[in-house]
């Protein structure tokens, strides 16, 4: 019994030791299984660690929406002023402007946007009829 108390006390002070000296940073290659291992490490720790969602910024949806409140009446007076220089450039302009605010909105909302030809009124129209049922005004 005494000899594994001696034994243990010689033995844990070496152990100890050589697992300090070999945390200490040297100018050698690391070993290829220190690497595997911390591989295997951070793996572990990733399956660990707790992912909390980050609930939507409240002010940055309001943002979208008053921008998407902005362009919308921009769209409407451009579309009664006959008078407008380059009316129609600025029409398709604005509209091109509006569909990536609603890109933006729908991805705040959760609303799956579909790949679909720039400025096609169809998938414009989704978009508002989806943001519109999730609560959304502009």
């Amino acid at each position: 019994m005494v000899w594994a108390m001696v034994l243990t006390l010689a033995v844990a002070p070496a152990v100890l030791f050589s697992l300090l000296a070999m945390a200490i940073p040297s100018g050698r290659p690391v070993p290829a299984w220190r690497l595997r291992l911390a591989d295997r490490l951070e793996r572990v720790a990733l399956r660990l660690r707790h992912r909390h969602a980050m609930p939507p910024d409240p002010f940055l949806a309001l943002r979208v929406q008053e921008r998407l409140g902005a362009v919308a009446n921009h769209v409407r007076t451009l579309e009664e002023d006959p008078t407008v220089y380059a009316r129609a450039e600025r029409i398709i302009a604005s509209q091109l402007a509006y569909d990536e605010l609603l890109a933006e909105a729908c991805s705040l909302a959760g609303v799956e946007v579909q790949r679909h030809a720039k400025g096609d009124p169809a998938e414009r129209f989704r978009e508002e009829v989806e943001l519109a049922s999730r609560g959304w005004t502009w």
